[in-house]
């Protein structure tokens, strides 16, 4: 009995610490609408049919600065076969996260949320935050946190995703 309850609260304590989870069912994206660094409003909900990674970050997080460049050669490689990334930023001011992105260049959209609203939808708890949202809006995957390597998995369900 005692192996039984020790085995069962291992795998508890694992799954609640596993930066990755995969939705079990697809659950629909919360949608909202935010400013861009374009000065343009992207809405999720107007981009149906696409494969988004959602990236919630900010300026004062070393594993934020850490994954950018992984997320822009995935866009890159992945672009043309229907992946949009989208990088939120939730520090107070953009001028923090602008000044970031004179050092860490990307070329896929960055979106401002200072409120912080977008990530309470979300239910962000760690920085970063990703999540991956198929083409019919629903999140398939969702990552908290990040460490070297991750990246390997994102590509991984990208393809799948991508190829439905």
């Amino acid at each position: 009995m005692k192996q039984t309850i020790h085995a069962l609260t291992l795998i508890l304590f694992c799954s609640l610490f596993n930066p990755l989870h995969s939705a079990e069912k697809a659950v629909p994206a919360p949608d909202f609408t935010l400013k861009s660094r374009s000065h343009h409003n992207l809405k999720l909900s107007e981009h149906r049919g696409e494969v988004i990674l959602i990236n919630f970050w900010a300026s004062w997080c070393a594993p934020c600065r850490r994954e950018m460049p992984h997320f822009e050669k995935l866009y890159r490689k992945y672009q043309k076969l229907g992946l949009s990334i989208w990088g939120i930023n939730i520090d107070e001011e953009p001028g923090q996260a602008n000044d970031l992105l004179k050092q860490i260049h990307v070329s896929f959209p960055i979106l401002y949320d200072p409120e912080n609203d977008t990530p309470a939808q979300y239910e962000v708890e760690a920085m970063p935050s990703s999540f991956i949202i198929d083409r019919d809006g629903n999140i398939r995957y969702a990552h908290k946190g990040y460490v070297d390597g991750d990246e390997i998995i994102y590509e991984k369900q990208l393809k799948k995703i991508l190829m439905e």
